[in-house]
């Protein structure tokens, strides 16, 4: 009986230092387990896709910023441009004291390149960025945290801007078909005010299931939603993500395209969105959905951005009196041609024409000046050609499907084009 006492005593003992050295073992790789308590990727959307512009790293104690640099940590394949604590999980235009490190890194890199030119930009699966802490961080209370050789990965994501939305379902109980789309609500809704919204329908190379695929491509749906827009032109902003391509070359469209108007007769039922501020945009296929809803519903939209795409021009007279902003690139070989032929059909059907071209290297100072020059001539219809040579950025070939894709890139960054659509009603 003493022997299988002792021997469960010893059994007992070899157990718990089986478990200290593991944990000693735990600790020496992994320092979540000591003083830091998370690692947050924060990402933002750019012209050219979803980048990883931050990373927050949260301690157990407050740290004290002033003890911070930017050699503090290193960021795999990244370069850092500032390091701060905060006391929230936030970028910030100053260091405050807090228990979040925030490690704001340049876009203009490795990570930024390969969103911009290969499908992960398209992927709505969570990004992995690893972290390493080089010199001690103290806390405000003195204490000092030494680094270790260990890299630390994320195990956390936000999305600014992009996680504004809601993603939602609709079943047209016309069709029966379901639809996926994000929507953004004001922040400060009040169901007292009356509110306009943008529809923004994306190109055919982001159909997919995933609904928040169409928020990570590009600006066309994000950009309406920064805090800064939003300061300037309060509104809903409607981005249905399609699974198929619904508009084709031969000026065709299948029936989600009117799913899509039961879906805002259904929103504005349901909210005080302003049908006389309607205003519909997108990209290659979304620049012909529009066009194409603009052709079938003549009263719906009060101005429309068409950014790259192209439609039959005897289907097009009927947009003569409308107000549409047109842009595209002079290097693009499909679209270019297309929007031409649709310029010219509108002037012959009455329609005002104002016609620039711009280069796509502008600066916003730039591009503010051009945006004055083409809404002062008073003209419903403006057509916005970008340089050939200066829509396409360096190392991506100058050909016209690069023209294409590029053309979205720059358009949606010009403040003047986007401020223009908020000053029309129906």
């Amino acid at each position: 009986m003493k022997r299988i006492q002792s021997l469960r005593i010893g059994l007992f003992i070899l157990a718990m230092a089986m478990l200290n050295s593991w944990a000693t073992y735990g600790n020496s790789l992994n320092p979540n387990s000591r003083h830091i308590m998370g690692v947050t990727a924060i990402t933002e959307v750019f012209g050219d896709g979803q980048k990883i512009t931050a990373v927050a790293v949260e301690f157990d104690k407050k740290i004290s910023n002033s003890a911070l640099s930017n050699s503090s940590f290193s960021v795999t394949g990244r370069t850092i441009e500032k390091v701060y604590a905060n006391p929230g999980l936030a970028k910030g235009s100053e260091g405050v004291d807090g228990k979040y490190v925030i490690i704001e890194m340049s876009v203009a890199d490795k990570e930024a390149a390969v969103f911009s030119q290969h499908g992960p930009r398209f992927s709505t699966a969570a990004k992995k960025i690893t972290i390493r802490q080089l010199a001690p961080v103290v806390t405000v209370e003195g204490e000092k945290y030494t680094p270790d050789s260990s890299l630390i990965e994320n195990d956390r994501q936000i999305n600014l801007v992009v996680d504004d939305f809601l993603q939602l379902e609709y079943k047209d109980p016309q069709t029966g078909k379901l639809l996926r789309y994000n929507l953004f609500i004001p922040k400060n809704y009040d169901s007292r005010k009356t509110y306009p919204m943008v529809l923004f329908i994306h190109d055919a190379g982001v159909t997919s299931a995933e609904t928040k695929t169409t928020l990570i491509q590009g600006l066309g749906a994000t950009i309406w939603v920064a805090p800064s827009e939003q300061a300037k032109h309060e509104c809903f902003v409607l981005a249905p993500q399609y699974n198929e391509v619904m508009v084709n070359d031969q000026s065709e469209t299948s029936n989600d395209l009117d799913i899509v108007v039961n879906l805002i007769t259904d929103l504005e039922s349901r909210y005080t969105i302003d049908k006389n501020r309607l205003y519909t945009t997108g990209q290659s296929m979304g620049c012909m959905s529009s066009i194409a809803l603009n052709i079938k519903y003549p009263d719906l939209f009060a101005a429309s951005l068409l950014v790259a795409g192209q439609w039959d021009p005897a289907k097009v007279p009927v947009m003569a009196k409308d107000s549409l902003w047109i842009i595209v690139s002079e290097g693009d070989l499909k679209a270019f041609p297309g929007m031409n032929a649709i310029t010219e059909t509108l002037e012959k059907s009455g329609a005002k024409i104002s016609r620039a071209r711009w280069s796509g290297l502008s600066s916003p100072a730039e591009f503010k000046t051009e945006v004055d020059k083409m809404v002062a001539e008073g003209n419903n219809v403006k057509y916005t050609v970008l340089k050939k040579g200066t829509v396409v950025p360096a190392g991506m070939r100058d050909d016209g499907g690069s023209n294409h894709i590029c053309t979205w890139r720059i358009a949606y960054t010009i403040e003047g084009v986007r401020d223009w659509l908020f000053t029309k009603k129906r």
